[in-house]
């Protein structure tokens, strides 16, 4: 029996585990030599020790079969079965038993995304939205999840269109502002109206542009923190609570702007930032918009307060450690989404048990919103 069962499911947050030439395989010949090399360091002193392994246990039969059952509970990481290989990963998601699944890369962004050259910045995300698309393809229940920077509007919505044309099924943008520019900015309205146009949502994700802490908190006279890969550069203790400053920041800019506004049918999703801070977050957009709508033009245009527009457009995953039922209970069953973040070891071995821990006394109706019916809604199936 598939771990997911007795319902649907969809799965809003996976990832793929890439090697050291993966994104450079997929980019344009004079593009190759300009990509940085894979930060692995962020991943830990191990990292390239732990593809290795992976690589060899694909080509060891048995070695395979013992991780083939059972997937959830079973490695993580890039030792995780499906975490390279699609065949592999199409044979996971039979275990798994979700619907579909978003399928996000892990670090080839950091090969690009802090590139000065535009070329690079662009040549970069237009490999990865190549290599996440193939990877994909074996499967119609993998959702490619393409990246977009949005610095340069001309050139983002170029590369939105390819993703398009390639079969990405969501955009990720950066948490972060568009180059100088508020994402609210009218420059960008041509990206906004393509994606709502083709309902194709937006995607925030937990990465190097949502990293806000100041750096100096971390100089605390200790050695650095790492994890089980022996990563310096993961997320600890102090960047877990800024961790929501940075798509608070993006969503409020989006609200107050007016883009929710101008494009009705657009939608996004914030993924593995958390969701105990959503409901909160939405009574502040409100009591700032109540507060200065009457001397700030772009408020005073604003025909609904914006939490509601905030409501209507984006969806929220929680972490499979947080209270999912409070997160409900305060902030209403509409908002918030099933993750499993396969194969990252932050979704645990057993993700829906932990949610289910926090559901138990919450109605069918309910339940079925968070694991089937918000995604769909997101993803413009329903």
């Amino acid at each position: 029996m598939p771990y997911a069962a007795g319902r649907i499911f969809h799965d809003a947050d996976s990832h793929i585990m890439e090697s050291g030439d993966w994104l450079a395989s997929y980019a344009d010949p004079g593009i190759r030599d300009r990509l940085k090399r894979m930060r692995f360091e962020a991943g830990g002193a191990l990292a390239e020790k732990a593809i290795a392994a992976a690589q060899k246990r694909q080509g060891d039969a048995a070695a395979t079969a013992a991780i083939s059952a059972n997937v959830i509970a079973g490695p993580k990481g890039w030792a995780a079965y499906g975490a390279m290989n699609s065949d592999e990963r199409v044979r996971a998601l039979n275990d798994l038993g979700f619907a579909s699944q978003l399928v996000f890369t892990t670090f080839a962004g950091s090969q690009f995304s802090g590139a000065d050259e535009n070329d690079v910045r662009y040549g970069g995300a237009r490999a990865l939205n190549r290599g996440i698309t193939e990877f994909c393809k074996a499967d119609k229940r993998l959702i490619p999840v393409g990246v977009v920077p949005l610095s340069d509007p001309e050139r983002a919505l170029i590369e939105t269109k390819e993703a398009l044309r390639l079969g990405c099924g969501a955009i990720w943008v950066a948490a972060s502002p568009a180059g100088d520019r508020s994402p609210g900015h009218p420059d960008l309205d041509p990206i906004w109206r393509l994606l709502a146009e083709t309902s194709t949502p937006f995607m925030l994700h937990v990465g190097a542009a949502s990293r806000v802490h100041p750096e100096a908190y971390f100089n605390n006279g200790r050695p650095r923190t790492t994890d089980w890969l022996g990563g310096g550069e993961n997320l600890r203790g102090k960047d877990f609570m800024t961790l929501s400053f940075a798509p608070q920041m993006f969503l409020a800019a989006m609200a107050f702007d007016g883009v929710f506004q101008r494009f009705p049918s657009l939608r996004g999703g914030v993924i593995e930032l958390g969701a105990g801070w959503v409901a909160d977050f939405l009574r502040r957009l409100d009591h700032g918009w109540r507060s200065f709508k009457k001397t700030d033009p772009a408020l005073g245009e604003l025909a609904e307060p914006p939490s509601h527009f905030v409501r209507r457009a984006v969806r929220f995953t929680p972490f499979a450690n947080e209270d999912v039922g409070a997160i409900i209970r305060e902030g209403g069953p509409d908002l918030f989404l099933f993750s499993s973040d396969y194969p990252h070891p932050e979704g645990t071995k057993n993700p829906i048990e932990r949610f289910e821990a926090n559901l138990a006394t919450f109605p069918e109706d309910v339940k079925d919103q968070f694991y089937r019916r918000n995604f769909e809604y997101m993803m413009a199936k329903a």
